[in-house]
């Protein structure tokens, strides 16, 4: 993006109808979900994860390597969180829902954005981040109590008889943080396939084809602007801070098939749209 674009006047927050009052992180959903910390972006903290885990990220500090440190991150959520004998945590082992786990969550999105393993995803970074989620399998909050509703069951159904999903979700989010922090880079430019901006709900507009939008609670982004212009008429161009990235395709070596995905949190954005090809 062009600094004219950076440079535009900010709305400092996000709007009330867009977010939720609190929020599990250091940061409320006004200022977290708004412009401001588009271009200014700080550590993003999710109540207790870094402290009750502290020797998670100790052991990885000893190791180079981000192949390694990922084989040892999904080693720890496999004997932490119990996933291959849920029994061992008070799961049924006759229920098939004990055997979802944050890999299953992320194949899931990967696989279809609108289908229950995203609702459940939706779902945490409203209640981790206090952003509300925006669209799934249609508009939410529109006056639609019937959407509002099979967005609330999916998600609960993708939850039920499971273990402890929320807090794998958290540990995948500060262990994405960890290795980003690596990066020189402060944000990503990432690309999005859409029909138009028309499709978000906007906020500000900077000229044509620039404009301020809410995304929705967790989105879909690649870094290959080609590849995403094969799902719209036009390709979304975003500068995503790598703290509002929950995961990358390539952060769990051999685990996530996609289209070179990054899953990027919501909030309060400066985009431009553009034509490719």
């Amino acid at each position: 993006m062009t600094d004219d674009i950076r440079a535009a006047p900010p709305q400092p927050t996000l709007p009330a109808w867009a977010r939720l009052p609190i929020n599990r992180c250091n940061l409320p959903p006004a200022i977290l979900g708004g412009l401001s910390f588009q271009d200014d972006p700080v550590p993003l903290r999710l109540d207790g994860v870094f402290p009750f885990h502290a020797g998670l990220f100790a052991m990885l500090d000893a190791i180079d390597g981000a192949p390694a440190r990922a084989e040892r991150f999904m080693d720890y959520m496999t004997v932490h969180f119990c996933l291959e004998t849920p029994e061992d945590a008070g799961g049924e082992t006759r229920r098939h829902r004990t055997r979802a786990d944050y890999a299953r969550l992320l194949r899931g999105w990967f696989f279809d954005a609108d289908g229950r393993e995203a609702a459940v995803i939706k779902g945490w970074v409203e209640s981790r981040f206090g952003l509300l989620t925006r669209f799934h399998k249609g508009l939410l909050r529109a006056g639609d109590d019937a959407a509002d509703a099979r967005f609330a069951a999916e998600r609960a159904q993708g939850i039920y008889g499971t273990h402890a999903l929320d807090a794998q979700l958290d540990l995948l989010y500060a262990y994405a943080q960890y290795e980003l922090a690596r990066l020189p880079e402060t944000h990503l430019v990432l690309y999005r396939g859409v029909n138009g901006i028309a499709d978000f709900d906007i906020l500000d507009r900077h000229g044509p084809r620039e404009a301020t939008v809410v995304l929705n609670a967790m989105n879909s982004f690649t870094r290959d602007p080609e590849r995403a212009s094969e799902f719209g008429d036009h390709v979304l161009e975003a500068r995503v801070p790598r703290e509002k990235v929950f995961c990358t395709q390539d952060l769990l070596p051999g685990r996530l098939k996609g289209e070179n995905e990054v899953m990027v949190i919501g909030g309060a954005y400066r985009v431009r749209l553009r034509y490719w090809g």
